[in-house]
């Protein structure tokens, strides 16, 4: 019965509020989807890349290879794995989501995040979201990372704790900093919440975020997780900025 019911209130709000591509204005059957030639427009990252950070090779040579970036400074985490190149293609999926109250798309992202992960999923004990600033976080009234946090978590049967990371600075975006900037700008940015520090003890922690550019504020939460007694922590991304690097290892 309820599930009946269910479906009826679904194809009601169909009727008068149709679903539309993720992407653009084209309507869709079903909420929460791509059309054909905006999921063909999307770059989706697969196989082969470094087995550290996922930076996506141009072939494959095979065996588990390192970008020349991780083999001369391993990163603070462990593993990172993204779902797709932010470019053009995919910058407008991204920020409508981020900034332009596209939260419907929390479901679908978490989805791919989840068949993107692979084996970083297997060993898991709690999810945790890069967190806002609670002054942006006001301006903005949700932590998109936070949303594919409990998307994610959800799949997983996961539990996730949202504001077990805080950002104690509120730091100037990282938005046309150079990577030395941004490294300064969220040094020592992060803390574990002091009533949450026993979850980390010895846990497998799965790090969210959604945008990859430098990786210097994921670098900041995983060694601010590692040092409350986190065990690992692995980055999970919905999209990442790919550049060219000189040479693998």
């Amino acid at each position: 019965m309820v599930s009946t019911l269910n479906t009826l209130v679904d194809f009601g709000l169909n009727l008068l509020l149709p679903p539309h591509c993720l992407r653009c204005t084209r309507q869709l059957a079903e909420p929460g989807r791509l059309c054909p030639d905006c999921w063909q427009s999307i770059h989706f990252i697969s196989p082969p890349y470094c087995r550290c950070c996922g930076f996506p090779f141009e072939f494959d040579e095979g065996g588990d290879r390192l970008c020349a970036a991780c083999s001369a400074v391993p990163p603070d985490y462990g593993r990172a794995r993204a779902v797709m190149r932010y470019d053009d293609n995919s910058r407008a999926l991204v920020l409508g989501f981020k900034h332009g109250d596209r939260t419907e798309a929390a479901g679908a992202f978490g989805r791919w995040m989840v068949q993107s992960g692979g084996d970083l999923l297997d060993n898991i004990d709690c999810v945790v979201p890069v967190p806002l600033h609670r002054w942006r976080l006001a301006r903005r009234r949700y932590n998109q990372s936070a949303l594919l946090a409990q998307a994610i978590g959800t799949q997983c049967r996961r539990p996730v704790f949202v504001d077990l990371l805080v950002r104690r600075r509120h730091t100037p975006t990282q938005g046309g900093l150079s990577v030395a900037a941004r490294e300064r700008n969220v040094r020592g940015a992060f803390e574990v919440r002091a009533q949450s520090g026993d979850r980390l003890d010895g846990a497998h922690v799965l790090l969210v975020d959604d945008v990859l550019t430098t990786g210097a504020t994921v670098e900041a939460c995983a060694r601010t997780l590692r040092r409350a007694g986190a065990a690992s922590v692995d980055v999970l991304i919905l999209a990442r900025v790919v550049r060219p690097r000189p040479g693998v290892l």
